[in-house]
């Protein structure tokens, strides 16, 4: 079983950058797909990007490519989400997920393990 804790999410105006943080324990990442995922409010849940965490292979959504960079620490069991040139529509709870398999992963039924969220609020 693997828990996931998310960090760093702000409010933050139309332009910025911010980086969350996903902290994991229980287990390790090594054979795990990870990805980041949204939900706004009255969305659905959006995939926004996805690593595998021993091969480094990733993924983007359209709407995040170019602006978002998602990346591994191994050593500290840690995902993060660079996120630059935000804009108003990125604001969402952002959950990290875990699921099992090498590679990426792009779709929420593939995820078996999920953080509680942090919020993402963009001012125009």
């Amino acid at each position: 079983q693997v828990q996931l804790v998310e960090s760093g999410g702000r409010l933050v105006r139309a332009g910025d950058s911010l980086r969350l943080s996903c902290a994991a324990s229980g287990r390790t990442f090594s054979s795990y797909a990870l990805g980041w995922f949204r939900q706004a409010p009255g969305k659905e849940r959006e995939f926004v990007a996805a690593i595998s965490w021993s091969i480094g292979s990733t993924y983007y959504a359209d709407s995040v490519k170019g602006r978002f960079t998602i990346s591994r620490d191994n050593a500290k069991n840690t995902l993060y989400l660079q996120m630059n040139s935000l804009k108003p529509e990125d604001t969402a709870v952002y959950h990290c997920a875990a699921a099992n398999a090498p590679y990426v992963a792009i779709y929420p039924h593939e995820y078996s393990y999920w953080g509680q969220g942090t919020q993402v609020t963009v001012s125009s």
